[in-house]
């Protein structure tokens, strides 16, 4: 617990030493109204038989003198009060005193919860941004190791578990050992005989609530782990529902996620019920170590052989039993914190993944000096006997080179699996090259920040990737609107241009807001030409001088094909553009082409020239054509 306090609680220590403070005072409070019960008493039953006086207090006493002096005193006064006023109004004074003094007990708590309020809140605030922070950081890499059901299980089932289990105890982590303490140190001050007595089977119900701890975070790992099977097939079934359908699939989705559900209730009844038995354990040790004091005290009260008077022993009993309720809390919450500990752990395997994409972008003083220049491409991109592969077994691209002068039309062709997207994807850092080097403007792009690198770059899929916004959002996303607009305009009449640029504007200015309609999730309002054109217009408004062209055509029907191929001329006018082509009729025109098979560049040239060599091209062309 003290290492997620130390990893959690340094930003908000002022709101900490506050709500300490302020439990603290409250605990004390507690004790003086407490108090009154000795008074009231001996007022009653008569307990006070010996004759009170006045000490005067003075700095030479021993502490149990002192304490001895403002008993004696304390008695005294009260004494007084009874024979000027009589017992009803001692009585009806104490009482007033006791509400008093609840009250202050009250407020002071009151207080301390306030303080406390902000740093669960701002706890979680910072792990949840933390988490998200890493995961939009992570390379492509990761996300094609792990699923993606369980990424979004840890970072919303797990981050709840945290929260309730690990966040709700902080108050109760902050209170209730001040409590504990103050009281055990007035249980010695009262008597530390008795306490010793106590305290000698305390470590007995330690072990047996220690127990139960243990298993339960072994339980909520798997619970979590299930909870995380849980979501990725409903992504999955969600993702998939045209084909589930289609084969008729619903009844063996339903009987698989039937098992899934079942296997989760059964592991996560086991952790409730070991959970719910932290409170009635805890709960009858507590009474069984009261009963035992009542025993063990009374005996020596009854035989005359006790160290306290009567209601002294009683006042020693309230206060223990009020160690009770905090004690109980306190385990309840270790509980609670082993739970919340097994979703921490899937968290951290995130928050600790190592990122070697950035990672390798440790600059010298020379290559900074060389990336402050890199605002733009100023010659050529080159690949350098790049090899790569996903795993160690299989290489994927083998010792390809290949340079991309600039504002030159490049383009990749070849069968499916290939390599032809891997190899672009090695441009803006996706993944890092396994062998060789990829440069631009001569600088190995591993010494350049990634974010720097992919400001240069302009990209276009096959799937048109849209966000749950508006037309306008869409098309800035990747641009700082706060930032003065292009050409000393408005940000709306750039974005107008870009749009008609890429033959957009007509269709969203005949939607119900124009350019403030919500697009639907994924673009899921628009066809599949109209999302491939507002995402050409977003790589327009960016105005990147490096374009990558991912099939940007190939799933499109013949219509918004040609839409489409109208604004990528206009978007590749002037630019260095790579091109992945799928449709080998759209890169007739290209400067290059380059032909791969099985991760090697087997052929290159123009259109002619490939034609003339009579080689893979002109056999992809001829499949084409038969089609």
């Amino acid at each position: 617990m003290l290492k997620i306090l130390r990893r959690f609680i340094p930003p908000y220590r002022s709101l900490v030493g506050l709500n300490i403070f302020f439990n603290l005072l409250s605990t004390l409070f507690s004790l003086f109204s407490f108090a009154t019960i000795i008074p009231v008493l001996q007022i009653l039953f008569g307990l006070n038989s010996t004759e009170s006086s006045y000490t005067a207090l003075t700095s030479g006493m021993a502490m149990d003198e002192l304490l001895m002096a403002i008993k004696g005193n304390m008695y005294f006064y009260l004494d007084q009060l009874i024979a000027l006023h009589g017992a009803g109004f001692v009585l009806f004074l104490l009482g007033v005193v006791l509400v008093v003094l609840t009250g202050f007990k009250c407020l002071l708590a009151w207080l301390a919860n306030f303080y406390m309020v902000p740093i669960r809140t701002g706890v979680l605030r910072d792990l949840r941004k933390q988490l998200y922070d890493k995961v939009v950081s992570l390379p492509i890499g990761y996300f094609t190791e792990e699923r993606k059901g369980d990424v979004m299980s840890r970072m919303t089932n797990d981050v709840n578990e945290v929260e309730a289990s690990i966040m709700s105890t902080l108050d109760i982590l902050f209170k209730n050992p001040i409590m504990i303490a103050i009281y055990l140190i007035t249980l010695f001050v009262i008597s530390w005989k008795l306490t010793l007595f106590v305290l000698v089977l305390l470590p007995l119900a330690g072990f047996v609530i220690g127990r139960i701890g243990r298993s339960l975070k072994r339980s909520s790992t798997k619970g979590q782990e299930q909870t995380a099977d849980i979501l990725t097939q409903i992504e999955e079934t969600l993702g998939g529902l045209r084909v589930v359908k289609a084969f008729n699939a619903e009844d063996k989705l339903k009987n698989r996620f039937s098992q899934l559900i079942n296997d989760t209730r059964r592991t996560f009844n086991r952790i409730n019920r070991r959970y719910y038995l932290a409170h009635p354990v805890s709960e009858f040790l507590g009474t069984a170590l009261i009963a035992i004091l009542i025993w063990y005290g009374g005996s020596l009260i009854l035989g005359e052989r006790s160290f306290i008077d009567a209601a002294t022993f009683i006042y020693y009993l309230v206060i223990f039993y009020s160690i009770i309720n905090p004690a109980k809390d306190l385990s309840k919450a270790s509980y609670g914190i082993r739970r919340g500990q097994a979703s921490l752990e899937r968290i951290d395997k995130i928050l600790n993944t190592k990122n070697n994409i950035l990672d390798n972008s440790q600059l010298s003083n020379q290559t900074a000096s060389l990336n402050s220049k890199l605002s733009t491409l100023n010659s050529s991109i080159e690949y350098k006997d790049v090899s790569f592969a996903y795993t160690s077994n299989r290489l994927v691209l083998e010792h390809i080179n290949l340079t991309i002068p600039k504002g030159k039309m490049v383009a990749i062709v070849g069968q499916s699996g290939s390599g032809k997207t891997t190899l672009t994807d090695l441009l803006p850092r996706f993944y890092d090259v396994c062998e060789g080097v990829v440069l631009v403007d001569g600088v190995d792009i591993r010494n350049i920040q990634p974010r720097d690198l992919r400001s240069l770059m302009g990209i276009v899929n096959q799937e048109a990737i849209l966000f749950n916004d508006t037309f306008y959002n869409n098309i800035t996303f990747g641009v700082d609107t706060s930032q003065p607009a292009p050409n000393g305009g408005t940000w709306q009449e750039a974005v107008e241009q870009a749009a008609r640029i890429a033959n957009a504007h007509d269709f969203i200015m005949a939607t119900p807001e124009g350019y403030n309609t919500c697009v639907g999730d994924r673009g899921s309002r628009l066809s599949g030409g109209q999302r491939q054109r507002i995402s050409i217009a977003r790589a327009i408004l960016k105005n990147p001088p490096i374009l990558i062209l991912d099939e940007a055509t190939s799933a499109l029907d013949t219509e918004s094909e040609q839409l489409v191929q109208q604004a990528l001329e206009r978007l590749m006018k002037d630019r260095t553009t790579l091109v992945v082509a799928h449709r080998l009729s759209t890169i007739r025109k290209a400067d290059l082409i380059c032909v791969l098979d099985e991760g090697r560049i087997v052929e290159q040239g123009t259109h002619e020239q490939l034609l003339a060599l009579n080689g893979h091209y002109k056999k992809l062309v001829e499949m084409q054509n038969t089609k």
